[in-house]
């Protein structure tokens, strides 16, 4: 099925077709543990979003299978998924906001927040299992091995000014792009497109996620709070470097002493004014325009179905979300 709306539109229209049956999904899932997991999974989950995953697994299905109860599983999955790591990544960031709202981390503590992340796992596999495809159970668990593999590198990484632009991609591939990736090859699975529609599906998520990343690496530097719903410079302090900042090291080598240093919040502030309009920033921008690029070319020919036209806007809507 292609959607003959366009732009933005197509997403909308295709998110309130597919999305309420998956949000049930999820608030069924994050209601069945004890209080104390429970109350701030659901937290979590009332903080909102954008759902991309679960708008990934639905487009790359064709209409007729929107309503089965096995892909609704498998959106619900990847968007717990997420959540899962999102609560993970806020502990280990000392993130005190997210969305807006304050993070598990910050109002319950940091044992409530492995407990919390540890059970959102554990509930996106219980809901995949139900669907009885054990091939799509492995997908999600190669795209979570890759997450935790990414994080770790991430993890090792900080404060490495000299970590190399191939490096900070395998990263970004492991940690966001992968869980992209599986969410489209999840729809395709379960909506019976043959294995050369998955593999494109599933490049085109892949490319999606790099773009995405990079772009939030952008938006750490350039973004208000207000925007973000996140502090700004949250990868200067915790050490992370990200494309934006390989990229004006290599305009700017000496950059990377005052990175170093900026341990104040005037210092990272003053950081984050260098490097928003800085050439590196608009390098990585035009490297993420490239992914974006990449990915509406997985689009081109049949598809099995999959609703090119809300995909292309997932892709498009990357970039609107930075401009």
């Amino acid at each position: 099925m292609t959607s003959t709306a366009h732009g933005p539109a197509a997403v909308t229209a295709f998110a309130a077709e597919v999305l309420p049956a998956c949000e049930e999904r999820l608030h069924r899932a994050a209601s069945q543990g004890t209080p104390l997991v429970a109350e701030p999974a659901a937290d979590t989950l009332a903080a909102g979003g954008k759902r991309l995953r679960p708008l990934l697994v639905f487009c790359c299905a064709p209409r007729e299978f929107h309503t089965s109860d096995a892909l609704i599983r498998a959106a619900a999955a990847a968007e717990l998924v997420h959540m899962a790591t999102l609560v993970h990544d806020d502990l280990l960031d000392g993130a005190t906001l997210r969305r807006g709202r304050p993070t598990v981390a910050s109002t319950r503590g940091a044992s409530a927040a492995i407990q919390v992340g540890d059970f959102l796992f554990a509930r996106a596999f219980s809901e995949l299992a139900g669907a009885g495809m054990p091939a799509a159970v492995e997908v999600l668990a190669g795209a979570a091995l890759d997450l935790s593999l990414g994080e770790l590198a991430q993890q090792r990484a900080a404060f490495d000014f000299d970590l190399t632009e191939e490096a900070y991609l395998d990263r970004c591939g492991r940690k966001t792009a992968s869980l992209f990736a599986a969410s489209c090859r999840l729809g395709a699975m379960l909506g019976g497109a043959d294995a050369a529609t998955e593999t494109a599906l599933a490049e085109f998520g892949h490319a999606v996620g790099l773009a995405f990343q990079i772009f939030d690496d952008i938006l750490d530097v350039t973004g208000s709070p207000s925007r973000t719903g996140k502090r700004r410079g949250a990868d200067l302090r915790d050490g992370t470097v990200t494309l934006p900042v390989i990229l004006a090291l290599r305009h700017e080598p000496a950059l990377a002493g005052r990175l170093a240093s900026a341990h104040t919040p005037e210092a990272i502030e003053s950081c984050c004014e260098h490097l928003a309009g800085h050439p590196g920033t608009a390098e990585a921008r035009e490297r993420a325009l490239a992914y974006v690029a990449r990915a509406r070319c997985q689009l081109d020919g049949p598809l099995d179905g999959a609703d090119v036209a809300a995909l292309a806007a997932i892709a498009d809507g990357v970039v609107d979300r930075y401009a």
